[in-house]
């Protein structure tokens, strides 16, 4: 047994390094140039979609998301769903924006929209958007959503942070909304130390997202939006600002280890889908997230429900088990969100307070999952 197992790993090999370090030695431009260009492309062909836009974490991803849809001018309003089993930065970027923001409870299969609450919230709020959060790898019922954003008019973008590799019916996850967000973050899927990307098959958003990830202006933009967004003085085009952008690039350092990542991101999948249904065999019994049986889970931990999540967590870790909350629960529940309203939201109330994940990457052997969920049924019930 291993003396300590830890929820996430680096997933960036000895190889990796070697490569970066000899790179590094030929004085490369590091900053963004022509292997972050490189990077966007190959993450599009592996997304299926035509562009992205690569930033410096998964939070700047969502944020971009947000900016871009209200730049575009293509909101009926400022209303947009969330998910309440997310992470704050599914929610916060909208909520910075003056977005009229509005949480939708889970359900308790796959952890995603609720689907009778998101059509009420539809019917009731006419929203312009709804962002889904895929939460740990499994996907939101897609179908229904989409059919229920086609007849209240949303705009559906995806969160798909925490659930790269992962299909619905054949069809990654990233690939379903209009846009969708991917981070790279130390221990997720795959890492470029620190990074995100946004992705989209609409060339318009795309090359606004490419201005507003870098202050506002044209020049990263392709010829034709130049042609939109320029003025007669060559002296200062490259110098104005057409919207009021930011500064959340990455870096082609970054670009550089990702380009290695992306090969190994079915790897991972695999192992990690292997994982997950070693613990439901190991944990049969206890809470599982379900998804569509067409679907690939690239699992990004393993989510359960018990009756002691906080002391489970205690003996957990005095086995050398790292644990923590299912993501961070129910997002009503935090402090930022207080403020905004109380409005209750049952299923993810159970999250809240039974959730809690369990160790899951490609560093984690079966011999691993068996451990820990020896520890877990000694020291728990499910609930």
């Amino acid at each position: 047994m291993k003396t300590k197992i830890n929820l996430s790993e680096q997933t960036i090999d000895n190889e990796e390094l070697i490569a970066l370090a000899n790179w590094i030695k030929t004085n490369p431009k590091l900053t963004k140039g022509e292997l972050t260009k490189k990077f966007e492309s190959e993450f599009s062909g592996y997304i299926d979609k035509s562009n992205s836009v690569f930033v410096n974490s998964g939070s700047s991803a969502n944020l971009l998301m947000a900016h871009v849809l209200k730049e575009s001018g293509r909101l009926k309003n400022n209303i947009i769903i969330a998910p309440s089993v997310s992470w704050v930065t599914t929610v916060a970027p909208f909520m910075q924006l003056n977005y009229d923001v509005h949480l939708c409870d889970c359900n308790l299969i796959n952890l995603g929209l609720d689907l009778n609450e998101f059509e009420n919230l539809c019917r009731k709020l006419k929203p312009s958007v709804v962002i889904t959060c895929n939460v740990l790898g499994h996907a939101n019922d897609y179908d229904e959503i989409l059919s229920i954003c086609k007849k209240y008019d949303v705009i559906l973008i995806e969160d798909n942070c925490e659930s790269l590799g992962s299909t619905y019916k054949n069809k990654k996850l990233g690939s379903i909304g209009l846009m969708s967000s991917h981070s790279f973050y130390y221990g997720h899927h795959i890492s470029t130390i620190e990074g995100g990307m946004v992705s989209t098959n609409d060339d318009e958003l795309f090359n606004l997202m490419l201005s507003i990830r870098s202050h506002g202006w044209n020049r990263d933009m392709t010829d034709e939006y130049k042609k939109k967004y320029s003025s007669d003085d060559s002296f200062r085009d490259m110098y104005t600002f057409y919207f009021a952008g930011l500064n959340i690039r990455s870096t082609d350092l970054s670009a550089f280890i990702g380009l290695s990542q992306i090969k190994k991101i079915d790897y991972f999948r695999d192992i990690r889908e292997s994982n997950f249904k070693k613990y439901q065999e190991q944990l049969n019994g206890f809470w599982s997230q379900k998804s569509n049986n067409n679907s690939t889970i690239s699992s990004f931990a393993y989510g359960t429900l018990v009756k002691n999540p906080s002391e489970l967590y205690k003996y957990l870790s005095e086995d050398g088990i790292d644990s923590r909350p299912l993501i961070c629960g129910n997002i009503a529940r935090h402090p930022f969100w207080k403020s905004v309203n109380t409005r209750k939201y049952p299923n993810s109330d159970v999250i809240h307070n039974h959730g809690i994940y369990l160790p899951n990457h490609s560093e984690i052997t079966h011999d691993d999952i068996m451990y820990i969920s020896k520890v877990v049924k000694k020291y728990s019930k499910a609930l």
